[in-house]
């Protein structure tokens, strides 16, 4: 039996609760109800649709009330050797700048947070420089100091990915236990553009210059540099299964994200997926065990190539277009209006028959 196998049975993850597809049509039947043409809201019905879908898995009962309640987004911070190549604008040293910044209140994470009236945690995977200071919203879970340079040799061990895998499922279940009905993923790790590439490359078998992007701004020459780098590190795990990919070429915030959606699935919760790295984690995360894919939301569409590939291979239809590429969350979150609206309408919008609006045939 593969290790993959036989460790995600030991996690209990290898059979995920499938959302119950008998609750469908009730939920369509009530919002097709409300005082609108059918289809009128668009977009917003497809998203009320899943959230009630999810939370009546966990209800076991149709939701007639869809709850957002403490909605948290989780920023995973950790460092990449391949960021030695010069694959990015930025040296490793400013994961942990970064990481300072986010815990000081200053990032755009932090500001969007704070409109939306997200909570904020930043964890700490494995970065180059560690932080020393003790913040309430800092979580440390170190796999490490960074990964290695994957260009020549493997990231991270296989225990190391089984390790981070397990941390971030903790984390996102204690999360959920301590009362967030929703979830929002984001990221934090120079070089991380070309792990998230590798990732996809290995296991859509894509070539590496159609994954490949500009990453926080590259040249033509670095960004040339880098899909040599990726595709040799592509090279080492093409037909290899999604643990040895992670293991190859992924980051250690990749994997504890990896863990927080089998966990977010397992505990039918919804996951606001923020951009092309999380979006890596997320397909890895689905692959592993395709229930994952139920309880994503996919935020945004980013202008990093790789990220449209992602989406294509998960089939999702992002909610928004903003031409953004800055990671850190700032999608996910910058999404969360609308699935507050998206409740809001399905939770408290009249319908014909309440409202004593006669339609006529």
């Amino acid at each position: 039996m593969p290790l993959s196998t036989t460790f995600f049975q030991s996690q209990g993850l290898s059979k995920l609760p499938m959302l119950e597809q008998r609750f469908s049509d009730a939920i369509w039947h009530r919002i097709n109800q409300k005082t609108k043409p059918v289809g009128a809201l668009g977009q917003l019905e497809t998203i009320a649709h899943q959230l009630a879908m999810i939370q009546s898995g966990n209800e076991g009962d149709l939701v007639t009330n869809i709850e957002l309640k403490n909605p948290t987004a989780i920023v995973f911070a950790g460092d990449h050797g391949i960021a030695d190549e010069g694959v990015s604008i930025a040296p490793s040293a400013v994961t942990q700048q970064m990481v300072l910044n986010f815990l000081a209140g200053g990032a755009a994470i932090n500001c969007f947070c704070r409109t939306n009236d997200v909570a904020l945690k930043v964890v700490d995977t494995g970065i180059l420089l560690p932080v020393e200071h003790d913040y309430a919203n800092f979580i440390v879970q170190r796999l490490g100091s960074r990964t290695e340079n994957f260009a020549k040799q493997a990231a991270m061990t296989a225990e190391q990915v089984k390790q981070g895998i397990e941390l971030g499922q903790t984390l996102v279940t204690q999360m959920i236990e301590d009362g967030s009905t929703i979830v929002m993923f984001g990221e934090m790790g120079i070089g991380n553009t070309s792990s998230a590439a590798a990732i996809l490359s290995a296991l859509s078998k894509r070539d590496a210059k159609d994954c490949v992007g500009r990453g926080t701004g590259i040249s033509d020459e670095q960004w040339q540099r880098k899909v040599e780098l990726v595709t040799l590190g592509v090279s080492r795990c093409r037909n290899q299964d999604v643990l040895s990919v992670l293991a190859e070429v992924g980051g250690f915030e990749i994997v504890q994200m990896v863990g927080g959606f089998l966990a977010a699935a397992k505990r039918n919760t919804p996951v606001l997926v923020d951009g092309f790295i999380v979006t890596a984690a997320a397909y890895a995360a689905a692959l592993i065990n395709p229930q994952c894919r139920d309880i994503m939301i996919f935020a945004h569409q980013s202008h990093e190539a790789g990220h449209q590939y992602l989406l294509k291979e998960l089939d999702a239809e992002p909610i928004l277009d903003l031409s953004l590429r800055l990671g850190e969350g700032t999608g996910a979150v910058l999404a969360m209006p609308l699935l507050r609206a998206a409740a809001e309408f399905y939770n408290n919008m009249a319908s014909f028959e309440e409202a004593g609006v006669v339609v006529e045939q």
